[in-house]
């Protein structure tokens, strides 16, 4: 833990507010320096520092906690996992923290979908690559009318993993996903978002059926 990180808390206004629980360490963290593996103030002492209930400040750090940002360790404490930008003053604390979370997110998504895409390319059975042809001409007809198109994405990209023939992939992509629809306020279930980046689905079709690897790896990082 850097020295003296508590002088960087004030007491707050508003002591219901989670929200500002959150920014205030948020900034702490920034203008600290604090790095990834280091240990916070005890729960307590950053409760006092900010004139908050325990109950609040356990409450904002588990939020922290769901969002990957701290890590506790049983009767030592709790550590930094992962960065913390500094409250931009525009965009509301929690806006920028899940949004910070989605990004990382997406970030496992994009190592987990290009391993299948790939795996899905060598192991395609005929009957697989039938299925994966059929599911893609009707997400893209779906987005074509305007019609909800997040179940028939899901339906072609759990069609992909599954022609790895490795149950694991499926199941870890689903994972993560559900993780990502269920991030407060995520954007992914809206019929209107990310239209653009339904086109590609086809190339990626296209390289899984024509047992193109490297095509279809190509085509995930595209959409």
């Amino acid at each position: 833990m850097p020295d003296g990180a508590l002088q960087y808390l004030e007491p707050l206004q508003n002591r219901s507010r989670i929200e500002a629980v959150l920014e205030a360490l948020s900034t702490m963290v920034a203008q600290t320096g604090m790095k990834v593996g280091d240990k916070l103030p005890a729960e307590v002492q950053l409760a006092q520092q900010l004139g908050v209930g325990r109950s609040t400040m356990r409450e904002a750090l588990n939020r922290w906690e769901g969002l990957g940002i701290i890590r506790r360790r049983r009767g030592d404490g709790t550590y930094l996992a992962a960065a913390v930008l500094a409250p931009s003053g525009t965009v509301p604390i929690m806006v920028q923290l899940v949004g910070e979370q989605i990004l990382r997110l997406l970030e496992l998504r994009r190592c987990l979908e290009t391993a299948i895409a790939r795996k899905a390319a060598q192991r395609a059975t005929d009957l697989q690559k039938r299925e994966i042809t059929a599911l893609c001409d009707r997400l893209l007809e779906s987005v074509e009318r305007g019609k909800p198109s997040f179940e028939l994405d899901n339906l072609f990209h759990n069609a992909i993993a599954d022609a790895t023939g490795n149950p694991v992939f499926g199941h870890a992509l689903r994972q993560v996903k559900q993780v990502i629809v269920n991030t407060h306020d995520s954007p992914f279930p809206e019929a209107d978002f990310a239209l653009d980046s339904y086109p590609p689905h086809r190339d990626l079709a296209v390289a899984v059926c024509a047992g193109d690897a490297d095509g279809a790896e190509a085509a995930v990082h595209i959409i």
